[in-house]
């Protein structure tokens, strides 16, 4: 069944809130996309952040006037209002129908609406929200299905007793910021080298966050999207501050560039003006297993000698002062766990 929610009235000034909200649980409760009367850029923004952030092809479409969208509208028309007929002895008979327009009203509306409806349909007869509302008719019109609906975004709620569980699609979110199917690749080799540094660490007794090391890892280069110079680092964080990823992410993915880039360094590669060097634990464990990825697994004394070459000595001794941290805390030189991922 195709489900499309029309909204009336809607005022700018007062209604963005609630406007929003009957989109969002348009959306969620299963409806194909909502239609409002009045043009507001804003409030389409907004939900269309949503379908990329959540998943979905939920459209929306704003400044449609109500009497020629109705006229035009070749399936049922369902308003819902205070004064209809009991929902649950109506309900069986609309879903019969293939295509349905349901409106939802935001002030009194033109008594035209009761005469053009198929059916007027009252969700109990007190005052209250037309955001419940809709939300109740969705469910009687789907018989919960919406509970179970997936919606494929990048990122996705999972229910918990406590705290924020949140499941990222990382290859998705790359995709969707333009990211080239190499610069995916090379990020999942170096996920699978740095989750293995991390569980090594967390062997030997040592304690690192590894769902943050994986994420970092997936997503370092997400700004290469935009630029495969230095300034990638600060793209990405970017893309992961406009995802609302967490700060720790934002932070690996602004300092996993080489063994560490100071103030003064960054300042000679135009960077804006600040330390990037890799400060905590998972930050080292994504730069590290960064700067040992290329198309491949490399050791650390074949990088050491091409970066003294290319950029510097300063810079290779970083390389191997990092290095021999990381395998101090694994309690092996990580260049043994990058040789098994190899073979």
């Amino acid at each position: 069944m195709e489900v499309v929610v029309y909204r009336y009235g809607h005022r700018i000034a007062r209604d963005k809130r609630i406007t929003t909200h009957v989109a969002l649980v348009a959306r969620a409760f299963g409806a194909d996309g909502i239609v409002i009367d009045t043009k507001d850029e804003k409030i389409e923004e907004g939900i269309k952040k949503v379908n990329e952030r959540f998943g979905g092809d939920f459209f929306i479409e704003s400044g449609v006037a109500w009497r020629k969208y109705f006229e035009k509208w070749d399936g049922k028309i369902v308003h819902l209002t205070m004064y209809g007929e009991r929902i649950n002895d109506v309900i069986e008979e609309i879903k019969k129908n293939d295509k349905l327009l349901v409106i939802v009203g935001s002030e009194k509306v033109p008594g035209d609406f009761y005469r053009i409806a198929d059916y007027n349909v009252a969700i109990g007869n007190q005052p209250h929200s037309e955001v419940a509302a809709l939300a109740i008719f969705m469910h009687f019109l789907n018989n919960g299905a919406w509970l179970n609906k997936k919606f494929d975004g990048i990122m996705e709620i999972i229910p918990c007793r406590r705290g924020k569980k949140i499941k990222y699609n990382y290859i998705k979110m790359l995709r969707q910021a333009g990211c080239s199917e190499a610069v995916i690749k090379h990020c999942i080799r170096v996920a699978r080298l740095a989750v293995e540094i991390a569980k090594a660490i967390e062997k030997n007794r040592g304690k690192v966050d590894i769902a943050a090391v994986e994420a970092g890892a997936m997503l370092h280069d997400i700004g290469r999207a935009k630029t495969h110079g230095i300034m990638h680092i600060i793209e990405g964080g970017e893309k992961a501050r406009n995802n609302e990823l967490p700060k720790k992410i934002v932070d690996i993915i602004e300092h996993h560039g080489g063994a560490g880039i100071d103030e003064e360094e960054a300042k000679k590669l135009g960077l804006p003006p600040k330390d990037y060097s890799p400060r905590t634990i998972e930050e080292k464990i994504v730069a590290h297993a960064d700067n040992l990825t290329g198309n491949g697994y490399r050791s650390v004394k074949e990088l050491a000698i091409a970066w003294e070459k290319k950029i510097g000595k300063e810079a290779a001794l970083k390389l191997l002062k990092l290095h021999d941290e990381l395998s101090k805390l694994a309690g092996i030189d990580i260049d043994e766990i990058a040789r098994k991922l190899k073979n």
